[in-house]
């Protein structure tokens, strides 16, 4: 009798997309925070939102990348149009393989885990529910880390070409909100990394999979 094939826990594509993603991302941080430095508030300017605590925040030069607007605005659009063909790549292959079912968040299937994972990192609960490639509240992250990219570029789409696309401004309730959603973005993906960070510290294997792809099982 056959044995079923084996496939490696990351697959080439999976770990090549992850690791050219961290270099563009940190340089779409740099250089997008180096374009609010050219207005740095929220809300139209005779009308600011005022529950906005970092009105006139100006990020601090160690975290801006470009030296000025228009060079943080090239840099800002190269690698946004990078980093969306490398996440149409890594999409493509995870619908396209199958690798999803292991991978996306299943509300059905994953809620319950998630809730008790997540005791479990609070020492709320002795032993963690059952995980194969990602325990639950991983593949929640995860999802929501792709979920969040989408409304990223969408809301970029939507500052950069405001009179091309109305209709996307107009799904973001106009310029000002779409801009605080995108800032919105910025400061969640910067969660998310801290806490990928986190999660890798507490499942080291992870890491050494993401480099060498694992043992085939």
């Amino acid at each position: 009798m056959n044995e079923p094939p084996q496939h490696r826990p990351q697959p080439w594509p999976i770990r090549l997309t992850h690791w050219l993603t961290i270099p563009a991302l940190l340089i779409m941080a740099g250089s997008g925070l180096q374009i609010l430095k050219a207005f740095p508030a929220f809300g139209s300017r005779g009308a600011l939102y005022r529950w906005y605590p970092l009105q006139h925040w100006e990020p601090p030069t160690w975290l801006r990348l470009g030296d000025w607007l228009a060079g943080a605005r090239s840099l800002h659009f190269t690698f946004a149009w990078f980093l969306v063909a490398n996440g149409a790549i890594y999409l493509a292959y995870v619908l396209g393989s199958g690798e999803w079912r292991r991978r996306v968040f299943e509300p059905g299937r994953d809620v319950r885990g998630a809730v008790g994972m997540f005791l479990y990192y609070l020492r709320l609960r002795r032993e963690p529910p059952e995980t194969d490639l990602y325990n639950p509240l991983q593949r929640l992250a995860y999802t929501s880390a792709v979920g969040l990219g989408v409304i990223q570029v969408l809301s970029g789409l939507a500052i950069y070409k405001p009179v091309q696309l109305p209709w996307l401004l107009f799904v973001f309730g106009g310029y000002d909100s779409a801009r605080l959603v995108h800032f919105a973005g910025l400061v969640a993906l910067a969660a998310f990394v801290a806490i990928h960070i986190v999660m890798v510290v507490l499942h080291p294997r992870a890491l050494i999979e993401m480099v060498t792809g694992g043992k085939p099982r």
